[in-house]
């Protein structure tokens, strides 16, 4: 099955684009819906009639006034291998009524995206609502075969990549953030995704290997409970001896060296009465694995008692592999008072820096983790806390706080004729035509507003006021001289048109895309508590525009 798919769409090369980083995003990735709505266009001879489609959202999630746009790329590698295979065809056969006539199913083995054209903001970009995040044109009944996968491909992207940011702005730029979530994910997309997107959305690191073996992401990952609670005694490690680092000599017994500085931490007049006797299965387990991982040695600390057993015996390990020029990377808090614990944690490992003369040990990493969200990242913060690295895993890649963006897609043009859609609920009004969008900034760098204009409307100029109209409130608005305009929709697919095409940049270019994005964001707008609601606006013509559509297209009511 596998190598009949990758025959059906080795023609889609041409452009040099990969296929989609999941195998299963094919053609078919989509609704039933799409294909009944393709034949009836194809039925009624509408299929090639050109439409424009934009792809947004209503509303920022996880109750923020902020959303970071992922998922472009996968999007583009999709329609660059658009094809569908003859299986694919045969099983569309099947699941429609045998009233379908052949010639469709003849339409659908020549249909590519040679035809579509793109338009969409760079990824990594901080968006709003009711902003085209994508504007999609050209054929009627191929543009809504896509509806399903790109609205798919960009929803849990940038909801995943938005969650990954706000935790982020939370723990602070000087903090370490490393993504755990894999073994909680829905599903392998749903662990490969999220190690993707968190990273662009500024962590650090992922525990995932597959991930980071795809998208070169750092990996991190020591050891778990398991490791530590399998041993039971230091008389099971075997191999004793270690070499020195720089492999002028070589410890022939390495435990007894662990063992020796035990005993100097247990009579040290500094760290006297904080313990006495610490687990000896642990300290085994400890000392086993700085045997195997000498020069990145951290360890998990609290299978049994962080300060009377876990601290002391790695700082014992730590102290033997220091003898050997060997560094310690530090600990890892998994359970308990976090806070409390990453202070006593230091307040041992600056106590061992000034009784031994070791600079730099007091500056021992200490990695926290055990089911983190940004509010015990907030409240770790209010307490005050020594931790150096946090480990988050289910609420960051579940996105626990809010299931779905909510991402919609929507006809607004069809043969140059603008299409609105109407609802009693005015947030679910879509906005008409084709259009351009641009953010505009003000005299300290933050942006101010993102404002849409009809296409054939001139663009906003640096120094020249320019109305700002809410789109359905009449008294919502205000004039705006921008001293920095950007347009926001760019060019990623330009079918047969001769326009440029938009190179996809690595996955770590836009990652510092996105840091970059929310450093011009004002911080009222980013803030957790009663963050300022940013403003989209339209421009006085197309406002006036949209309330004409609306009045023509809304059916007039007869009272009796």
């Amino acid at each position: 099955m596998a190598e009949t798919i990758a025959n059906g769409r080795a023609d889609q090369c041409a452009n040099n684009i990969d296929g989609p980083t999941n195998p299963m995003v094919t053609p078919i990735l989509t609704d039933l819906y799409q294909f009944t709505m393709a034949y009836a266009y194809w039925k009624a001879g509408k299929h090639n009639e050109r439409a424009v489609f934009d792809l947004y959202f209503r509303r920022n999630p996880f109750g923020g006034e902020y959303t970071i746009f992922a998922g472009l790329e996968e999007c583009i590698k999709f329609i660059a291998n658009f094809k569908f295979t003859e299986d694919e065809i045969a099983f569309i056969r099947s699941s429609l009524p045998p009233t379908c006539e052949d010639g469709f199913f003849e339409y659908l083995r020549e249909l590519d995206c040679s035809d579509i054209e793109i338009y969409a903001v760079t990824e990594g970009s901080v968006v709003f609502p009711k902003v085209p995040l994508m504007r999609i044109e050209g054929p009627i009944a191929v543009v809504q075969l896509l509806e399903t996968p790109f609205v798919n491909l960009i929803n849990y992207a940038s909801l995943v990549t938005t969650n990954a940011a706000r935790h982020r702005f939370v723990a602070g730029r000087s903090k370490i953030l490393l993504e755990f979530g894999l073994r909680r994910a829905q599903g392998p997309d749903g662990g490969i995704s999220a190690s993707k997107y968190c990273y662009m959305g500024g962590f650090d690191a992922t525990s995932n290997v597959a991930a980071g073996k795809l998208f070169g992401i750092p990996l991190r990952g020591t050891h778990s409970h398991a490791f530590v609670s399998s041993f039971l005694s230091p008389d099971e490690i075997i191999e004793k001896s270690l070499q020195h680092r720089d492999g002028s000599s070589v410890c022939e017994d390495f435990v007894s060296l662990v063992q020796t500085w035990l005993n100097k931490l247990k009579w040290s007049h500094l760290l006297g009465g904080i313990f006495s006797e610490t687990n000896q299965s642990e300290l085994a387990a400890f000392t086993s694995y700085a045997l195997a991982f000498p020069g990145s040695f951290l360890a998990l600390v609290d299978t049994y008692d962080v300060m009377r057993s876990g601290i002391p015996n790695f700082c014992a390990v730590a102290l033997a592999l220091n003898d050997l020029g060997y560094k310690s990377v530090g600990i890892r808090l998994d359970s308990g008072d976090l806070a409390y614990q990453s202070c006593e944690a230091r307040k041992f490992f600056r106590a061992i820096e000034k009784e031994f003369g070791l600079p730099g040990f007091g500056k021992m990493n200490i990695t926290a983790s055990n089911d983190l969200n940004e509010e015990t990242l907030d409240a770790l913060n209010k307490q005050g806390h020594e931790v150096d690295a946090f480990g988050i895993g289910t609420h960051l890649v579940t996105c626990y706080a809010q299931a779905a963006l909510g991402v919609v897609f929507k006809l607004v043009e069809i043969n140059n004729q603008p299409r609105i859609k109407l609802s009693e609920d005015v947030s679910k009004v879509s906005i008409p035509c084709k259009k351009r969008c641009y953010r505009l900034y003000g005299k300290e760098g933050y942006a101010l507003v993102d404002i849409m204009t009809g296409e054939n409307e001139p663009q906003p100029k640096v120094g020249e006021r320019i109305l700002c109209r809410h789109p359905f409130s009449e008294s919502k608005r205000a004039y705006v001289v921008p001293q920095h305009v950007e347009e926001l929709l760019k060019c990623f697919w330009p079918g047969n048109s001769d326009k440029t095409r938009e190179d996809l940049p690595p996955l770590k270019e836009i990652r510092e895309r996105c840091i970059e994005q929310l450093d011009k964001m004002r911080p009222d707008h980013m803030r957790r508590l009663n963050p300022t609601p940013y403003k989209v606006s339209v421009s006085a013509k197309l406002y006036d525009f949209i309330h004409f559509l609306w009045l023509n297209e809304a059916p007039v009511g007869e009272l009796q």
